[in-house]
């Protein structure tokens, strides 16, 4: 059995039609910096590289040793650092004039990033919001997001826009195919923020649990990420195009069908599972216009259902019921 999805023009599904309102959280305060690591590397002195970093880490404290031996994936040697961070600032200077141009100005990014941690702080007032964004700049085909000890770090360098020219070299087609690259976009900021703060408050699992199951646990994450990005479209918190999003909609019955046919809901083959539950391309069984990692589609039906039902539990609450639970009480039948 195989669904494929059709070309839908002008339907504009976007989910947030049915979202409750969005809570008033200009009054809830988050202590959050800007700091721009990529312009402090970037203006060192470099005849004098190791002195410049000796004053990079007075201002940057435990997050120069995340970027050179985490992000950079530098050995702990001194003798070497000065001469490599030289090199790479010598080879990656149009990447950081590219940067300049285009984030010159970050103050947008941060803001946004910013009234999502109200957000969390709302939904989740115990947890430590991070104290800082740090803007960097590391390898192409390196990380593009990472939570430190020190704050939330933004790696600028994967953010170009997806035509940028970097992008389409061999060696990078590689590590990052095009699916993935359409996502190097200004705009994928703050989602790609939040997934690092939904996995910190509530981390990922092994895997090992029935299909149904995980599709459920990464529902939840989906639906947290709608609460703290209440602003931002769900093809941006999906990594779907509108168009694979609207798919999703409109052939949402058709979707969970095949699942319960082939009697996969309760598989636990991580071969298997892998075609439903990881990003990709496309999903075999639905065709080339289908998103990959559809799973997470079906899984947040299943989580809003069920939330729909028991609007009174928060989200600290949510994440504490078994997906078992969810998937008994939701009666998750789409038509």
């Amino acid at each position: 059995m195989k669904i494929l999805f059709s070309v839908i023009i002008g339907l504009m599904l976007f989910s947030c039609s049915n979202k409750e309102s969005a809570p008033d959280v200009s009054s809830i305060h988050v202590d959050v910096q800007l700091k721009r690591f990529d312009k402090d590397l970037f203006s060192i002195d470099t005849n004098n590289v190791q002195q410049s970093l000796n004053k990079l880490q007075q201002q940057y404290g435990s997050f120069l040793n995340d970027y050179l031996y985490n992000i950079m994936v530098l050995t702990p040697n001194p003798d070497s650092i000065a001469p490599k961070i030289k090199m790479f600032i010598h080879d990656y200077r149009f990447v950081y004039n590219e940067v300049q141009k285009k984030f010159g100005n970050f103050d947008d990014a941060f803001n946004q990033v910013k009234k999502s941690l109200q957000y969390v702080k709302y939904y989740f007032p115990g947890y430590k919001t991070p104290a800082a964004v740090t803007t960097f700049i590391g390898p192409v085909e390196g990380y593009a997001n990472v939570l430190t000890q020190s704050g939330l770090a933004v790696g600028l360098q994967l953010y170009l826009g997806q035509n940028f020219p970097v992008y389409s070299s061999e060696f990078i087609t590689e590590v990052y195919p095009d699916y993935q690259q359409r996502r190097f976009e200004p705009a994928y900021i703050p989602v790609n923020c939040m997934k690092n703060i939904v996995s910190d408050i509530y981390p990922e699992k092994t895997g090992s649990d029935a299909l149904v199951y995980q599709m459920i646990d990464a529902g939840e994450r989906l639906y947290m990420l709608d609460h703290f990005l209440p602003q931002l479209p769900d093809s941006l918190k999906t990594g779907y195009t509108q168009q694979q999003l609207e798919g999703c909609y409109s052939h949402e019955a058709d979707i969970w069908n095949y699942f319960v046919q082939n009697n996969l809901l309760f598989i636990t083959d991580p071969i298997q599972i892998r075609d439903y539950m990881q990003d990709g391309p496309s999903t075999e069984a639905f065709g080339k216009q289908s998103p990959g990692f559809i799973g997470q589609f079906i899984g947040w039906q299943i989580v809003k259902k069920w939330m729909n039902a028991n609007n009174k539990t928060t989200l600290p609450q949510l994440i504490q019921i078994p997906e078992k639970q969810i998937y008994d009480e939701a009666k998750y039948k789409p038509r």
